[in-house]
């Protein structure tokens, strides 16, 4: 994959969940029991149409515009380290979520009696996966943001022309 590409798919990634999520905050229902369990899907408190589905949302768009800086823009100095370390921290939250949730899932640590098969089957095969998806596209952006920096900045002795003109 091209070094811009990591930053198209974490954004791609990011647009993906923002519509999933404004779909279910506009009463879609399909996939949202095994996702947030049955009460909150069948009950829709109004906390959790507001934070957990429309917040999460717009998170989602932020995140869909961080990708699209790592993968388009050309930032320096403070801004392409201020990009670059949300890429990172995104990529490690979304990785470290998908891996602490693994975890409770198969060692049962905290007695989750209430999350059933059906949530426990999709949690394995669907949204784990794209918890670990996501981070690795964002850490992968990020990290490829740093090295298209590094390469395209002027190398001491030559001139911004020289470089520029290759």
């Amino acid at each position: 994959m091209k070094s811009w590409q990591w930053g198209y798919a974490a954004c791609s990634w990011a647009v993906v969940f923002a519509g999933t999520h404004f779909y279910w905050a506009l009463g879609g229902s399909a996939g949202l029991k095994v996702s947030a369990g049955e009460q909150l899907a069948t009950g829709r408190p109004l906390w959790f149409v507001l934070t957990g589905l429309w917040g999460v949302g717009a998170l989602c768009l932020v995140g869909a515009w961080l990708g699209w800086l790592l993968a388009r823009s050309r930032p320096r100095g403070a801004a392409l380290r201020i990009v670059e370390y949300l890429g990172w921290v995104l990529g490690f939250v979304l990785l470290a979520r998908g891996i602490a949730v693994e975890f409770l899932l198969l060692t049962n640590v905290t007695d989750l009696d209430g999350v059933t098969a059906d949530q426990r089957f999709w949690t394995h095969v669907l949204w784990n996966p794209w918890f670990f998806a996501g981070g690795l596209a964002f850490g992968l952006a990020a990290r490829d943001a740093r090295r298209r920096s590094r390469s395209s900045a002027p190398q001491a002795g030559r001139s911004l022309h020289t470089v520029n003109s290759r």
